[in-house]
């Protein structure tokens, strides 16, 4: 079993698919223009083999959901629309909806360019890892000009919209719910920055952090991911992709990509967790709009943090719990990347806040 390469666009040519360039085309970055180039980091992945992933036809997947019907869509992206299907659990092949195993089948919008890069990424590195906190790739289609990948679903959807829809139908986030999937999240990007070959996320954010039925979290979309820097290097350069907002700053203003700039998206995070707010939001006024800059001065004092927390939790948590992680807050979102602590300091420090039971009366 391999990758089907008949029909890769004109610019692609099947090595593509077996190494992933910190240079070359990647398309547009989060400020709308093109990128600094740079130093590659060029490495030759084993055979698709090493994960067993299934190959799956077009026609099974179409079965699957039902030929894609519009309420068998889950969601929709830059990649292209994600839609819920069913296999048997074991052979994986399509059942009738409502029996078997519910899965994730997301299908690449033909015209994408980026999406085709994407879905490459994704086999690329969740073709290969597999951990507890990683949603988990079950396969993938190619067939003609059809790109699709199959996912385990998480049932819960995504923590964005647990943190900002806000309607009857969602209980609100509580405080130990939150610091679980926190924990969750970390312990995910912990297990990509401390692997053989280091990955770089690189678009960490609350959409993509997925979660199953017990809230446990599961980092989802690896079409942005990077192999880290080798060889002594501190960082690759690429092009500017990712969300506005959750992107840090010196790769913002240079294209260099460090370990430490996922630490910094992290940060973002653990401040939307905090304050139940988004890192962007015109709808805000003004001096609000940009989270980090109008929340940053207040996680440094006990008066003026309390009054930026989310008030779904309120009487949820103790003042020393909510202060300590505001404390890790700022430190992740540290301007240069090397005061910013490692993701295994970020989970170990989670891990005794929520040990902390007391709570404000």
């Amino acid at each position: 079993m391999g990758l089907c390469f008949a029909s890769l666009s004109p610019h692609q040519t099947p090595s593509e698919s077996l190494h992933y360039s910190g240079s070359g085309r990647e398309g547009t970055g989060v400020n709308g223009g093109s990128s600094s180039s740079g130093s590659s980091n060029n490495v030759v992945f084993p055979s698709m083999e090493t994960r067993n992933l299934k190959q799956f036809s077009f026609v099974d997947l179409k079965a699957a959901t039902r030929s894609f019907r519009s309420d068998a869509l889950l969601g929709e992206g830059g990649f292209g629309k994600v839609y819920k299907g069913w296999l048997h659990e074991k052979t994986l092949t399509p059942t009738k909806a409502g029996s078997g195993m519910v899965v994730a089948v997301k299908k690449l919008n033909s015209e994408s360019l980026q999406g085709f890069r994407e879905w490459q990424s994704e086999i690329n590195f969740l073709g290969r890892i597999s951990h507890p906190n990683l949603v988990k790739l079950l396969g993938y289609c190619c067939d003609d000009v059809e790109f699709l990948l199959v996912y385990e679903f998480m049932p819960r959807g995504s923590l964005e919209n647990h943190l900002f829809r806000r309607n009857s139908s969602t209980e609100p986030l509580s405080w130990d719910t939150r610091l679980k999937i926190a924990i969750g999240a970390a312990r995910g990007l912990a297990f990509l920055h401390t692997s053989e070959k280091k990955i770089i996320y690189r678009d960490f954010k609350a959409s993509n952090i997925l979660l199953d039925e017990d809230y446990n979290a599961k980092i989802s979309d690896f079409g942005l991911a990077k192999l880290g820097p080798s060889g002594g290097d501190s960082h690759v350069s690429t092009r500017i992709m990712g969300t506005y907002g959750y992107a840090a700053p010196e790769y913002m203003a240079t294209g260099h990509l460090y370990v430490k700039s996922d630490v910094y998206g992290f940060g973002v995070v653990l401040l939307e967790i905090l304050t139940g707010l988004r890192a962007f939001d015109r709808k805000r006024p003004f001096e609000q709009q940009n989270l980090i800059e109008w929340a940053k001065p207040s996680l440094s004092d006990k008066r003026m943090l309390k009054s930026i927390m989310d008030e779904r939790m309120e009487g949820q948590y103790s003042t020393n719990a909510a202060m300590k992680a505001a404390r890790l807050t700022l430190k992740c979102l540290e301007s240069d990347p090397k005061k910013r602590p490692p993701m295994r300091d970020v989970l170990e420090t989670l891990e005794r806040i929520e040990v902390i039971k007391d709570r404000r009366k």
